[in-house]
């Protein structure tokens, strides 16, 4: 399968187009992703952010433009070279989605034993340095049941992180979670990514905690990249719908008031009819 010669990138997007049955989702999107970064995709519900995962991952085609990983292009992957390229890769869904009839330990575990032919010996060290490492050694037997909503989250990137992938990816990981958790799931994002020597990318509407744990920022809209660059930069930017999101406004370039008449005429429409 040919590649394209090494760069910087493991990821990039090159004008990419993608549609359920005639509704365009992605509309020549374009980005590239540097090697070892944590990145943000942000934007308003629906503009792309997850489609652009389900991309990269291989569970979606796009209609045109090309999606590489590592320099390959996945679309062009047979049955066989996507599930090896997806194995050095980590997903973090939004809620954890952990397996419920499964411990700690099993969850974690699942990955060695469907994918390696690792001793039993191994796997039990292994699954221990990674429930260590999101501080959730001492609950490895509990069930998914017996977690509070962190702790679900931070076993799930434990299984996430079992066979040391290039590239993880979290769709919405913040979300949901107390101030406390939210802030030991970031902190969790930015340290196992710069130990393992991976990439991130992070699908997020939480824009504050974001901003203070990544390396460089994508904004969509529309299905398009419309800004993009480091946390200051972006909240220095001057372009209109950038600092509204950034900055939480309630008006602006998305306004607050759905478009109407006039508010006054509508009012002494209003009278004229007689309406209350």
């Amino acid at each position: 399968m040919p590649t394209k010669p090494a760069t910087d990138n493991l990821v990039e997007i090159d004008n990419v187009s993608f549609g359920y049955d005639k509704r365009l989702v992605l509309k020549g999107a374009s980005l590239d992703i540097r090697r070892g970064q944590v990145v943000a995709i942000m934007g308003l519900s629906g503009c792309g952010k997850t489609t652009l995962l389900r991309l990269i991952g291989g569970s979606l085609r796009p209609n045109r433009g090309e999606v590489r990983v590592g320099g390959r292009v996945v679309s062009r992957l047979n049955h066989e070279e996507l599930y090896a390229l997806r194995r050095r890769m980590g997903m973090l869904f939004q809620f954890g989605a952990l397996f419920t009839d499964m411990s700690c330990y099993e969850n974690v575990a699942f990955q060695m034993r469907e994918h390696t032919d690792m001793p039993q010996e191994l796997i039990d060290d292994l699954v221990l340095m990674k429930l260590q490492a999101v501080g959730l050694r001492g609950a490895h037997a509990l069930m998914p049941s017996e977690l509070s909503g962190g702790m679900a989250r931070r076993v799930a990137l434990a299984r996430t992180t079992a066979l040391d992938p290039m590239l993880i990816m979290y769709d919405e990981p913040l979300t949901g979670l107390d101030p406390v958790s939210m802030g030991v799931i970031g902190q969790l994002i930015r340290r196992l990514n710069d130990s393992l020597g991976a990439t991130s990318i992070i699908v997020t509407h939480d824009v504050a905690e974001a901003l203070e744990l990544v390396d460089y920022v994508f904004f969509m809209s529309e299905g398009v990249i419309i800004a993009q660059g480091t946390p200051d930069e972006l909240r220095a930017s001057d372009e209109p719908f950038v600092h509204q999101f950034v900055y939480g406004e309630t008006d602006g370039h998305l306004p607050f008031h759905y478009p109407a008449e006039d508010y006054a005429t509508d009012l002494r429409a209003a009278e004229a009819r007689g309406t209350p």
